[in-house]
């Protein structure tokens, strides 16, 4: 079963709140099989309790096959969790 890393909303309209979820790829909804941590983009971007990760628990995930989204891969490459995502190579000049 293809598992992914994403972001499931939680919290009051227009106050959001995630979770970090491990859920299966093929489901549209926001359930999942585990939480995995939590991002409030309400607080300062220097708040220290902003992101919260489940560090063990995430690279579980990762060792098991789960791909995280863009979002949540930007959040564990800054916790130094994935490596950074080589650049590609300079794109050719249109003719």
């Amino acid at each position: 079963m293809a598992f992914k890393l994403r972001l499931a909303r939680h919290g009051a309209k227009k106050r959001p709140f995630y979770w970090i979820m491990a859920a299966d790829a093929r489901s549209p909804r926001e359930t999942g099989k585990e939480k995995l941590g939590t991002y409030n983009p309400l607080l300062a971007k220097d708040d220290p309790s902003r992101i919260q990760l489940k560090e063990e628990r995430i690279r579980y995930w990762l060792s098991c096959g789960a791909q995280p989204t863009d979002r949540v891969r930007t959040f564990l490459e800054k916790a130094s969790i994935l490596a950074p995502k080589p650049i590609s190579g300079s794109k050719k000049p249109a003719v």
